[in-house]
């Protein structure tokens, strides 16, 4: 009688459905439990899950930390447009072919100034500043006096700008990201200014002679 106490308790398997969830996990506990060592088996499977687990959850945590990298390099101030804002209200090559302004497009020369066409009545000079503003470093008093906007309102020129700016490389990066933002429901048409072509033509118009 004392040994066939034992042996039902054994047979019984609440333990076993307690201490484990998934079905899968209780067939191969079922097929071990002949032999020794039933808790080593049960942490080894768990161990297996979260395994799995730790797997899935480690890609979310790394595409989080590309876009705070992208946010870090990305350092303008708030009163200036973000990048993502130039992104998203931009038109595609494809959208700008359908517009006759951008058709003949020609970006110009490299230069410091750069030439914007295709303005809406209602735009200010803030506006134009909180835009191009993103590229000049106001820390730098240097960069800080090049940076100048002058907006046509009158006359034939309405509804163009001109926009001084630090340096060449501070120019191709505002030409190339402003380039078809849409400001007040009309797409920019952003150029770089012809202030440096005119030194040059008198020497082209010689060479064709």
């Amino acid at each position: 009688d004392v040994f066939e106490q034992p042996q039902h308790v054994g047979h019984k398997k609440i333990e076993f459905h307690i201490s484990t969830e998934i079905p899968a996990v209780l067939q191969i506990n079922s097929e071990k439990e002949e032999k020794n060592g039933k808790r080593v088996y049960l942490y080894a499977t768990t161990g297996e899950i979260n395994n799995t687990g730790f797997g899935r959850i480690f890609p979310a945590p790394s595409s989080n930390d590309k876009m705070e990298t992208e946010e870090e390099d990305d350092e303008i101030p708030s009163e200036f447009i973000s990048r993502k804002d130039l992104e998203k209200n931009r038109l595609s090559r494809e959208e700008m072919e359908k517009y006759s302004v951008f058709r003949n497009y020609e970006p110009g020369d490299p230069n410091c100034r750069i030439y914007v066409k295709n303005l809406a009545k209602q735009v200010q000079e803030k506006d134009l500043k909180f835009i191009f503003g993103r590229y000049v470093d106001f820390q730098s008093e240097v960069e800080r006096n090049m940076f100048d906007i002058r907006l046509m309102k009158e006359g034939r020129m309405k509804g163009q700008a001109f926009i001084g700016l630090p340096n060449e490389k501070a120019a191709a990066k505002a030409l190339k990201e402003a380039n078809g933002y849409v400001l007040f429901e009309k797409p920019m048409v952003v150029q770089f200014a012809r202030s440096a072509r005119p030194k040059q033509d008198p020497n082209e118009g010689k060479r064709k002679k």
